[in-house]
């Protein structure tokens, strides 16, 4: 165990050493691209990636509101993770994330009054990631405390502390003993994957076991509960399907879901364009879907990363298609299952291809999804689980090390600092959502401890 710890602490401090954002020109214009395509389909109300701002899509989409009010919106629930979680992850792992490429772009798309403006302000911004962040990342290493090496100590408790969502999942939705049995047997695979396959990432083969219990699980329980329904309305003299199936005619969520969907379907070349491009930025290894996949991605373990994005797809499918359905405004990564399929793509042509298909393939089956998933409601529950679970383990694995990294950088001082704007921010009632503000603390604290570098109040931390 302490060898392979030595071994991931290494290897973040190697990928510290390494880390940069200095794009090839092909990826350059990758981004560039698909920032403007985003940015229009976010002015078009088509589709946005902040999954809080979907719900308030309806609205703005029938003209009950206006742009500059749903600006407004996208604005305050994404600047958090903008600059406290987006910024600190792609200067940190040195991989950009979806919280710096597509919430930015949210907003400029819905700020734009102007069609042909939203694509112009979204290549201006991709043009900031990949010329701005590069500059960025130099300057904060020649700096006296390098806090962005500081922050590499992030990638072990993210990594494994991870590993642990399903479990969380499992015990919330189907107790304690369940919860036990998952933590077990998770435990065991770490254990054994470190020792049988050093190579691999230890808690790749736990996580897939974790999420294939939690789904059998609510699989089981729904195919029980309506087995229970058939037979009490055998009973009653009373078909099942008309019992379970049969929705009123003039259903009104019904007809919206129908109306949004159609919707959605009336642009499908535009959804297929932006699957290439999503599966395409995702091909070529400088994109990571999540906090845990970025770091993999940095330390070139592809099939894991892809892995990781794999098993988080189960937790938003249910979330992202009742939210398009409901709102008419579909995911700007759809169901993220281009993610994983671009990391393990050959090939940018072959990319391309299968990210169109797959977006063609989720839209058109979006309103069949739907009804699927109002006849699994277990299933459904384990979707939220599954999120709630991610955030709790995320929340805790940056906290953590976030205050690693400030004792990396700044030792006792490092931690009073950075722990104590953490605790500020709580206090003050969460100006900086909490995912985001511990990143956003090292960043500051880096930043002070500098300062008090020049003033000769304070020496870095050799090593």
């Amino acid at each position: 165990m302490s060898d392979l710890a030595s071994a991931v602490s290494a290897s973040g401090t190697q990928l510290a050493a390494g880390t940069g954002l200095d794009l090839s020109w092909p990826q350059q214009v990758t981004v560039i691209v698909l920032c403007a395509v985003t940015a229009f389909i976010s002015h078009k109300a088509l589709a946005v990636f902040n999954d809080g701002v979907r719900p308030f899509m309806l609205d703005f989409i029938q003209g009950r509101t206006t742009r500059s009010a749903t600006t407004a919106v996208s604005f305050g629930l994404s600047a958090g993770f903008i600059f406290g979680l987006g910024a600190p992850m792609a200067l940190s792992s040195g991989v950009l994330n979806p919280w710096l490429v597509f919430l930015p772009t949210d907003i400029l798309g819905l700020l734009s009054p102007k069609k042909w403006l939203a694509p112009l302000l979204g290549a201006a911004w991709g043009a900031v990631v990949v010329y701005g962040l590069n500059g960025a990342n130099e300057v904060a290493h020649d700096l006296p405390v390098d806090f962005l090496t500081a922050m590499q100590q992030m990638s072990t408790p993210i990594l494994f502390l991870f590993t642990l969502f399903p479990v969380l999942a499992i015990t919330k939705q189907f107790g304690r003993k369940w919860g036990a049995v998952a933590g077990v047997v998770e435990l065991a695979l770490v254990v054994a994957t470190m020792k049988l396959w050093p190579n691999m990432f230890a808690g790749a083969l736990a996580m897939a076991v974790g999420v294939l219990l939690l789904i059998g699980l609510a699989v089981r329980k729904d195919l029980t509960q309506r087995k229970a329904d058939r037979a009490e309305a055998a009973a009653r003299g009373e078909s099942a399907a008309s019992t379970q199936d049969e929705a009123p005619e003039d259903d009104p969520m019904a007809s919206l879901f129908s109306a949004s969907a159609a919707r959605l379907r009336r642009h499908l070349p535009l959804f297929m364009l932006l699957g290439a491009g999503v599966c395409l930025l995702a091909q070529m290894h400088i994109f990571g879907g999540g906090e845990a996949t970025s770091f993999l991605i940095a330390k070139g373990h592809i099939s894991e990363a892809a892995q990781v994005d794999f098993y988080r797809v189960f937790g938003f499918i249910p979330l992202i298609a009742t939210t398009a359905l409901a709102s008419g405004a579909y995911g700007i990564a759809g169901f993220t299952l281009v993610y994983p399929i671009g990391y393990l793509m050959p090939n940018p042509v072959l990319a391309v291809i299968v990210g169109a298909a797959v977006f063609a393939v989720e839209v058109l089956a979006l309103s069949y999804i739907g009804k699927v998933l109002g006849k699994l409601p277990s299933v459904r529950d384990s979707s939220e689980h599954l999120r709630n679970a991610i955030t709790d383990s995320l929340h805790l694995a940056i906290l953590f090390g976030s205050l690693m990294a400030a004792n990396a950088m700044g030792a006792g001082l490092g931690i009073l600092i950075v722990g104590g704007l953490y605790l500020l921010n709580e206090a003050m009632g969460r100006p900086v959502v909490r995912m985001a503000a511990a990143p956003a603390a090292v960043i500051v604290g880096g930043v002070l401890l500098n300062i008090l570098y020049w003033l000769d109040l304070f020496t870095p931390v050799k090593g």
